[in-house]
């Protein structure tokens, strides 16, 4: 637009004369511009013998708890005291070591995350058992000294005799578990890290933050947007084994995100590689053929047991059982020649970003 010789610069209030006397100053005031701060809080630690990571967004104004941090490390350490198979103090422990089959009182917490596990065992026909881990100790992937052989076949079918969610009960009123066996052992390391990301997730929604990141271990939970203002873009590793690259990328929305694969924690013998995903139906880690399972749901604790469930169940049970009950899973196979394969159900689809060519 032409005005007595001034012309105005993209509705901006910097001008030019003729002949572009001022030209360079507007130019140079557009080039100081900074862009707006990065608004994300990020919150840190360890825990569950892994990492917590927060990555929290406020609205422009809002002041987080100054104690936040103490609150999350504070939240954790009780979820820990209550599920962990390492702390031989915790509830969890105590429970294990009853030489009991009459009901034992437990907290509504422990309660709940052993009720929604022997859901899951159901609906996965016993893929996913959180009694499986004298299978897992056996085998070297446990709280106790890591012994990396493979065990006897005769150690095999007695640890074994051990095993088997339907022989473990629940009780909502009063909160109370019962074995049927006395020497039945409880592990809940497919579950409890998802079941964590839970509980931080309701912990950042109570203090009003809408928009957030929440990890452990890679339990992965997300709402809103970013501090750029974008949706989360989650990334799926490559099962590779000693190095760090990304598969495929996914826009994960408001929910929750978990892999499991066999790639980090295994073994090998004689050419052999052993994980620590065990198939509570052998007794024997999983067959290599699938290396990774990655599964969506609302919640973690979901995503993190329906996961590992899948990746037990192996590459075809795995994806009629994903199929079946219409979850959104993705597999990696390893083909011939060690080529990665891709598959996953059409409720995972939407999630996926085109990929770069």
């Amino acid at each position: 637009m032409k005005n007595n010789g001034f012309i105005a610069i993209a509705g901006r209030a910097a001008i030019i004369f003729r002949g572009g006397m001022l030209l360079l100053t507007a130019l140079l005031l557009i080039a100081c511009e900074k862009p707006a701060p990065d608004p994300t809080v990020r919150l840190s630690g360890s825990t569950m013998g892994t990492r917590y990571d927060l990555k929290l967004v406020p609205t422009p104004g809002q002041a987080l708890p100054a104690d936040l941090k103490t609150r999350v490390e504070t939240l954790l350490a009780g979820i820990n005291k209550v599920m962990s198979t390492y702390d031989p103090d915790s509830e969890l422990s105590h429970f294990n070591r009853q030489a009991s089959t009459d009901w034992i009182a437990v907290s509504p917490e422990l309660q709940q995350v052993v009720a929604e596990s022997l859901q899951i065992s159901e609906l996965s026909g016993g893929a996913f058992d959180i009694t499986v881990g004298p299978l897992v100790n056996l085998w070297g992937f446990g709280p106790e000294p890591r012994r990396d052989q493979a065990p006897s076949e005769a150690a095999i079918a007695q640890a074994r005799e051990r095993v088997g969610y339907w022989r473990l009960h629940v009780r909502a009123e009063p909160p109370a578990l019962k074995k049927d066996r006395p020497d039945l052992y409880v592990d809940l390391s497919a579950i409890a890290k998802g079941y964590g990301v839970d509980q931080l997730a309701a912990r950042v929604n109570s203090v009003g933050i809408n928009d957030y990141l929440i990890s452990i271990g890679g339990e992965v939970r997300a709402k809103g947007r970013n501090g750029k203002g974008q949706p989360w873009t989650i990334a799926i590793e490559q099962p590779v084994p000693d190095q760090r690259a990304v598969e495929r990328l996914i826009r994960l929305g408001d929910h929750s995100i978990s892999t499991s694969g066999d790639y980090r924690n295994f073994f090998e013998q004689d050419g052999r590689r052993y994980s620590h995903l065990i198939n509570p139906h052998t007794g024997r880690p999983v067959l290599q053929t699938l290396a990774s399972v990655t599964m969506i749901g609302d919640l973690s604790s979901q995503a993190d047991a329906t996961a590992t469930a899948l990746m037990a169940a192996g590459p075809e049970f795995g994806f009629r059982l994903a199929t079946a009950h219409h979850l959104a899973a993705f597999f990696i196979l390893v083909g011939p020649g060690g080529v990665l394969q891709e598959r996953y159900t059409p409720e995972f689809e939407p999630y996926l970003l085109p990929q770069q060519p």
